[in-house]
């Protein structure tokens, strides 16, 4: 397959011009997409334009990723029902930082290869531009009438909060930024979420009127969720790729927890294999959805490609802690850090250290840290066998809980019946 038939065939483009899929049959191509600072790590909704020059790379193209300085300070209004806090510039560079550790994860910056990626800033040539001669050379090649059909901005004119000038000449901003690229690093192409279309289009038409060159441009779907809800968030918000800001684990348990419907659309988008081993894995699902085997192969895909294999096996060990056959040795393997992860999430409750050294009688602990409504339920499900402390089960002649039960020195993982747990914190 060619380099759009694939993304076809994986679900990923949405808009294409006239002529886009000829010129990269044809030739090398240089071709890029934006990235947005407004945080020091990306999240997964970034994943599919990471994703889209990973596979423009592997296909003999060469990839820019642009990393917004200039427009960061401004806004983009698309998608957006009301008008940005703007960053201060000490807040974009370390943001600018973060973006651009990641993306050296994911592409090759090889110099010594012909199509090595490359990271450009729009600050760069933006900071020696003034506002007079910007909308004198630029400003005047693109009319208000063409600037106002654009949806982004037509919603945001209807809108209760309307549009501010700034954010009004975002497009043309990003327009002149394909319009800087296409002359100055013979980029062709630009590639971005389909709610970048109107803006793409505005560099693809400055590029016509400025430079009198032709200039191409395709986008990808902007990807839901088959339950309506919006994607890449959780409870606790967005899912980083950055690993202090949302563990492996998490990132993980994210990808595993998808639905059939998502893990079958998402199987194709967010991975590498290639289309006969997906459609192998598309099969095999169909005959035993309920062993699950897309969600737990798109987790460990994702989870080995952001993070790592060491990341991904880390995963996998701590839900079978909570959710497996785990063993109280793999939960004692664990590091503090690794614990805290993996506890995340579960409801925790304290208990003074002081009652455990002189060892506290077992029910009376399980009564009052209110794990147990009352010591009677407590006292029944301990006969019936139906308590774990660190994923042993506490037998009958267990009377009292100590120092010795606790992991790190610190925590104990109560387990009441098969699936509720707590996580005890001595202080």
């Amino acid at each position: 397959m060619t380099l759009i038939e694939e993304l076809r065939w994986r679900g990923m483009i949405q808009d294409i011009m006239p002529g886009t899929e000829e010129l990269l049959n044809k030739e090398m191509v240089s071709g890029y997409i934006g990235f947005d600072p407004t945080s020091d790590s990306l999240h997964i909704g970034s994943l599919v334009p990471i994703l889209l020059l990973v596979h423009f790379q592997k296909a003999g193209h060469k990839p820019f990723a642009l990393v917004g300085g200039a427009t960061g300070m401004v806004g983009d209004p698309s998608g957006k029902s009301e008008e940005r806090n703007l960053l201060s510039e000490d807040v974009l560079q370390k943001n600018q930082e973060g973006v651009r550790k990641q993306l050296e994860k994911f592409l090759d910056f090889d110099q010594s290869k012909p199509n090595s990626a490359e990271m450009v800033n729009n600050y760069d040539w933006f900071k020696n531009i003034s506002f007079l001669d910007f909308i004198r050379d630029t400003g005047k090649n693109i009319t208000v009438n063409y600037m106002m059909s654009k949806d982004s901005v037509k919603k945001r004119l209807e809108g209760e909060s309307g549009i501010s000038f700034t954010e009004f000449t975002y497009q043309l901003i990003q327009g002149y930024d394909y319009y800087w690229l296409y002359k100055n690093k013979n980029c062709k192409l630009q590639m971005g979420g389909s709610d970048q279309w109107g803006n793409i289009v505005t560099g693809t038409e400055l590029i016509r009127r400025k430079a009198q060159g032709e200039a191409f441009a395709f986008t990808c779907p902007l990807i839901t969720k088959a339950d309506g809800g919006k994607f890449g968030k959780t409870e606790k918000g967005n899912v980083w790729l950055d690993a202090k800001k949302t563990s492996p684990y998490q990132f993980y348990q994210f990808w595993l927890n998808a639905s059939d419907e998502d893990a079958k659309k998402w199987i194709k988008i967010f991975t590498l294999l290639p289309p006969d081993e997906i459609d192998g894995l598309l099969t095999e699902h169909e005959n035993a959805p309920h062993i699950r085997l897309l969600q737990k192969r798109l987790a460990e895909e994702l989870t080995t490609f952001v993070h790592s294999r060491a990341d991904y096996e880390f995963a996998v060990k701590a839900s079978e802690i909570l959710f497996g056959n785990a063993t109280t040795e793999a939960l004692q393997s664990l590091n503090e850090e690794q614990l805290l992860q993996v506890m995340e999430g579960v409801p925790a409750v304290e208990v003074q250290k002081s009652s455990l050294e002189k060892g506290y009688d077992l029910i009376s602990f399980l009564a009052d840290t209110q794990i147990f409504p009352s010591k009677g339920e407590a006292r029944k499900m301990w006969q019936g066998g139906g308590i774990s402390i660190n994923k042993n089960k506490v037998s009958a002649e267990k009377a009292t809980v100590d120092i010795s039960d606790l992991l790190q020195n610190k925590y104990m993982l109560v387990q009441k019946g098969k699936k509720n747990y707590y996580f005890v914190k001595a202080v």
